[in-house]
């Protein structure tokens, strides 16, 4: 019964295919509308809305501007925050501000959303880059009513390049040319990857046919900001790569390591081969050398034994029939070593025997086991939203890892498993090559509609620890393959991680 689910999730991910993976939809579930309206006497007079971009799970960054009137007036202004995705807004309360930056925080505590990072690396003038929030103009052209302002829907999205950064009053801003207008404020301008550059918080007139262009507090103000209200944050300092860019860069890499292992292994052969035309020298030489000095042994005893048999010759003329025979005897024999010994002389060229070349069973490789330390390769990773710090990995007998988690082999022939939470809106793949050489993490940011699919996938096979069941094992790789049919074709980001054993420890292959 368990498989035929399986069979018919896998058939619904396959017609039902996952939207394509992207950077800035990703950070796009991040934003949030930050509403404020003011009450008196049970009665609106006042309603103000601008963005926000949510940088934990529950707090998010807005301008301070777009709060004011809930600073001023606490008692009779409700602070709300509307999110992207979902049915419901929730209340906010304002946990900290700084007018001068124009930055404030705002906790919320019935719902968790998906955090965006923070980019921390240098920008260049004419970098791509995306204005993501609210604008007012937008709004008036399709809020029907007030419910529409608080009724969770796509933030709005517009692309521009960055122009340089100036400072502004003692604080640095970003000058871009996304068009952004009122209910922009607050919102995020994100790079080509999703990561937070700076928050929208003003535009320039356009009097007279001026150009507008857009200003956005820096990140390094964000920063510490969020350092002053002891907020923590994710921040990434790597430069901004597409999936296909690291993919060739990976693919570069991996070259690179395969001329360097086929040059390795050329020095090798070559070495191998020196030595072997010298073992094949000193062998010739031996075996000339025990060849001559046979034939010279062979000689002394023929010339020894025709003494020898002159000898007994001698004596036979002379009637001594017991000498003669002595030295008759003596000289036959010692002949017939001499030819026994020419006859066996050792060849002039010997030869050196190849060593047989092992030959691995045929069958299916099996996960490598033991502990392993498993370290960053930047180079062949790409990173969008992740810490990279070293990911320790104990792989135990069935492809049990870190003594909980069960690994199954996918189709690519990567063991692996496949995360797929209730609250957080990522799927996880962790996948390990059976040498255990590789381990390697590919994010999947999603859409609210994608990860219901994943999760109702996921609801086939219910596996919270390692198991020896064979049948366990085939049903969760069935379902991961399902669950992979269900997502992007690339994830938003790739991890890859080299693995060797942990110092004391040695890997064995196991089941």
């Amino acid at each position: 019964m368990t498989r035929f689910f399986l069979f018919l999730a896998a058939l619904f991910a396959i017609t039902l295919p996952a939207h394509a993976a992207d950077d800035i939809s990703a950070a796009s579930r991040s934003v949030v509308r930050i509403v404020t309206v003011a009450m008196v006497d049970g009665e609106v007079v006042g309603f103000g809305h601008g963005s926000g971009i949510a940088i934990s799970p529950t707090r998010i960054v807005t301008n301070a501007h777009v709060v004011e009137s809930a600073v001023k007036y606490p008692d009779n202004v409700a602070l709300g925050v509307v999110p992207s995705e979902g049915q419901k807004s929730y209340a906010g309360k304002l946990i900290a501000i700084d007018t001068a930056r124009d930055l404030a925080l705002i906790e919320i505590s019935e719902a968790r959303l998906p955090a965006a990072a923070i980019y921390t690396g240098p920008l260049e003038s004419g970098a791509d880059i995306v204005a993501l929030g609210y604008p007012g103009n937008v709004d008036l052209a399709t809020a029907r009513s007030a419910n529409d302002y608080i009724t969770p829907r796509t933030p709005t999205r517009s692309e521009g390049n960055l122009s340089n950064t100036q400072s502004v009053d003692g604080v640095a801003m970003l000058i871009h040319t996304a068009k952004i207008s009122r209910g922009n404020s607050g919102g995020p301008l994100v790079d080509q990857c999703g990561r937070i550059t700076g928050i929208n918080t003003a535009i320039t007139r356009a009097d007279d046919g001026d150009s507008p262009f857009a200003f956005a507090i820096a990140g390094r103000e964000l920063t510490r900001f969020l350092t002053d209200a002891d907020q923590a944050y994710a921040s990434i300092g790597t430069p901004c790569l597409s999936l296909a860019e690291a993919d060739a860069r990976d693919r570069a890499a991996m070259d690179a390591e395969s001329r360097a292992s086929a040059e390795a292994n050329a020095a090798k052969d070559a070495a191998a081969r020196l030595d072997r035309e010298l073992k094949q020298a000193r062998a010739a030489e031996d075996a000339l050398a025990s060849r001559e000095n046979r034939i010279a042994l062979a000689g002394v005893f023929f010339v020894i034994g025709a003494l020898a048999a002159g000898a007994g010759l001698l004596f036979h003329n002379q009637k001594n029939m017991r000498n003669a025979r002595i030295a008759g005897g003596a000289g036959a024999v010692l002949m017939l070593g001499a030819a026994i010994l020419f006859i066996t002389r050792p060849d002039a060229h010997a030869e050196i025997a190849e060593e047989a070349a092992a030959v691995p069973a045929a069958g299916t490789p099996k996960l490598a086991q033991g502990n392993f330390l498993c370290t960053i390769r930047p180079d062949r990773s790409r990173i969008t939203v992740s810490a990279t710090t070293d990911v320790p990995v104990t792989i135990r007998s069935g492809g049990c890892v870190n003594d909980r988690t069960q690994y199954a082999q996918g189709s690519d022939g990567r063991w692996q498993r496949i995360l797929v939470p209730n609250e957080e809106a990522t799927v996880t793949v962790a996948s390990i090559d059976s040498a255990a050489k590789e381990y390697r993490v590919d994010r999947y940011m999603l859409d609210a509609e994608t990860m219901t699919k994943a999760r109702e996938i996921r609801a086939g096979v219910t596996l919270k620890s390692c198991t020896a069941d064979a049948g366990e094992r085939a049903a969760l790789a069935t379902q991961q393959d399902a669950i992979r049919s269900a997502l992007p074709a690339s994830p938003n980001e790739r991890l890859v991680y080299k693995c060797q054993p942990a110092a004391g420890a040695a890997a064995s292959t196991g089941n």
